[in-house]
């Protein structure tokens, strides 16, 4: 995959870090950024698109209603509960 160049600011403080983890990990600033960067781009855009898809079911009415789904829930709890005595 292709690279691209990006400027960011940072506190001084998160550089001054950042530099202290490359040098014991023997990585570049710019490599462990890209790192972390990669990282918070697939968590926030999972959670970006299952608020989506969430809005879309709730738009469709694909819904259970929130005393059911507690009925259920408490009821698979006992069931789990009697399980285990």
């Amino acid at each position: 995959m292709s690279s691209a160049t990006m400027t960011i600011r940072l506190r001084q403080d998160t550089k001054d870090a950042l530099g202290r983890i490359a040098a014991a990990t023997r990585r570049t600033n710019s490599y462990l950024a890209a790192e972390a960067i990669e990282a918070y781009v697939a968590r926030e855009q999972a959670i970006v698109e299952g608020v989506q898809a969430g809005l879309e079911d709730l738009e469709a009415g694909r819904t259970v209603a929130h005393d059911a789904a507690m009925a259920r829930l408490e009821a698979t709890i006992a069931t789990a509960e009697r399980a285990k005595r």
